[in-house]
């Protein structure tokens, strides 16, 4: 009775262990190509088409809740996104407010798109670092066009320094 048992939890710790290793495969795939046609079937508030954005380029999606500051998002079922590649104002200095404005009308109450760092995933506070697509804009490459925000590269990145040409 004892070894009937023991096959059993060993049967099904196996399958359970199949399962989670055929789902993350296929999460790399299909996941990602759910959100990208998701993705380029809609468009921004001024109605333009979102088709130059590539295929393949987002790792994730999710309704941002909360806007931390100018270059911190929370992203549901993500957590929380640090705007990787840019350096916003910190609260009490020139520029804060107008840096978070601008994302927090970009992202809030949205959902948005994030192309992880494949470099490295996590910043040393734990948020996950990655370029935010919100609309058709890129956030990272807008602030810094903007001026509500400073270049800051950190390596290992994926992203060039100024984040090229996203």
């Amino acid at each position: 009775m004892k070894f009937k048992i023991l096959l059993i939890l060993v049967c099904i710790g196996v399958v359970s262990v199949a399962g989670c290793i055929n789902d993350l495969n296929s999460s790399d795939n299909s996941s990602g190509s759910r959100i990208n046609q998701t993705y380029e079937n809609q468009s921004d508030s001024t109605g333009s088409s979102n088709s130059s954005l590539k295929p393949g380029h987002y790792e994730a999606s999710g309704y941002c809740p909360h806007v931390v500051d100018g270059d911190t998002i929370d992203v549901e079922s993500v957590g929380r996104i640090r705007l990787v590649g840019v350096n916003t104002p910190e609260v009490g200095q020139s520029g804060y407010q107008e840096a978070k404005d601008f994302v927090t009308s970009m992202c809030l109450g949205k959902t948005v798109y994030l192309d992880i760092d494949d470099a490295k995933h996590y910043d040393k506070y734990g948020r996950v670092l990655a370029v935010v697509y919100a609309g058709n804009m890129n956030i990272n490459q807008e602030l810094l066009k903007r001026g509500y925000a400073e270049i800051m590269y950190i390596p290992p990145s994926e992203f060039p320094k100024g984040l090229g040409n996203l």
